[in-house]
């Protein structure tokens, strides 16, 4: 057959609108199709090392009868804060998402990111989600099915300005990922600017930002050891912020599935999930934060104790404010943050 520039170019376009999606292995049709949505791209450490290894798995244990395609960049439109509504209106089957995107709808997970509450790595605070997601969390997410909570290691200071003390921060603008995070910079004097992560690489190229606080894992995926020379850690735990994270299912396409197929998506949610994603993001970290030190135009600087006491002193605030604000709610805000505090100290020690 003769393949005309017609032809071309509709395979062209078919190619660019196909995602990335796991493939079900050659004679097998999927009695069941879903649609996995998120917004990093499909070479980020998040799609690359989790998850498009949790669907092979699910896929795996469900003897290829379920079949998990994955759109990364937000490919089935809209934008990163709308990702939890599409799951719940079905305009997705499941996502993965930030519930700090859309700030103050979901209070009771705040908790895990107050200021100075989240342990140093990735594992010890997503058991500590997985373990209290039943308790405190999951109620919130009642409109769709919470497969997985979890939360990243620990996050630091990415500037083009060296922070040493609090005074280093006055004015300085930074990119926040949660309402707690910002209000924890804010309180330490740093001007705090919110917006979903996709566009901070061209923020900060325009010096609308200064710098953003994110884990190291996600330091490659937006070039920033590229876009500023200047990352602050915050020593031992607890950390200054996590972010937490959700995988969540259109709850009539879960309750809508066969028994046995519910069982292995139930089977690889909870405390299984949480623990692959918090160990991804303790490895990559690792890897991550090592190629920066070896970089000769970047600087890695590690708050001295003494200067991290002071960043907790200012930022306690933060913390009477979130259990003052959830009463309000009906939530009792300080059996959440001693829950959340006392799992941190048991996962860590385990």
């Amino acid at each position: 057959m003769t393949l005309t520039r017609r032809h071309a170019l509709a395979l062209a376009g078919a190619a660019v609108a196909t995602p990335a999606v796991m493939r079900t292995a050659w004679g097998q049709s999927p009695q069941v199709t879903l649609r996995l949505h998120h917004f990093l791209p499909p070479v980020s450490n998040a799609h690359q090392r989790f998850l498009l290894p949790w669907s092979r798995k699910v896929q795996e244990a469900s003897g290829n009868r379920i079949k998990i395609d994955i759109f990364p960049s937000m490919q089935l439109g809209g934008a990163p804060p709308q990702l939890f509504d599409q799951a719940r209106d079905g305009v997705a089957d499941i996502v993965w998402t930030l519930p700090g995107n859309t700030p103050g709808r979901f209070p009771a997970t705040e908790a895990m990111e107050l200021p100075f509450i989240a342990g140093k790595r990735g594992v010890t605070n997503s058991k500590v989600m997985a373990e209290l997601g039943p308790t405190h969390f999951y109620k919130e997410y009642s409109e769709v099915q919470p497969l997985c909570l979890w939360a990243h290691d620990h996050g630091l200071i990415h500037s083009n300005k060296q922070v040493k003390t609090q005074a280093d921060l006055q004015g300085l603008k930074l990119r926040f990922p949660t309402r707690q995070a910002g209000e924890a910079l804010r309180a330490l004097g740093a001007t705090a600017i919110g917006m979903p992560i996709p566009q901070v690489p061209e923020a900060l190229a325009q010096g609308v930002i200064n710098g953003a606080v994110v884990p190291w894992e996600v330091v490659p995926a937006l070039r920033l050891h590229e876009l500023v020379n200047h990352h602050t850690e915050i020593p031992g735990s607890p950390t200054l912020y996590t972010a937490t994270f959700i995988l969540a299912m259109n709850k009539a396409k879960y309750e809508g599935l066969p028994a046995d197929l519910k069982k292995v998506m139930d089977d690889h949610s909870g405390m299984m999930a949480a623990v692959m994603a918090g160990e991804m993001w303790d490895e990559r970290g690792r890897t991550v934060a090592e190629m920066v030190k070896g970089r000769s135009r970047n600087t890695i600087t590690v708050l001295a104790e003494d200067e991290a006491a002071k960043w907790r002193a200012a930022t306690r605030p933060v913390e009477e404010a979130w259990i003052k604000s959830v009463k309000d709610r009906g939530l009792d805000g300080q059996k959440i943050v001693d829950d959340v505090r006392a799992a941190v100290a048991k996962h860590m020690a385990a």
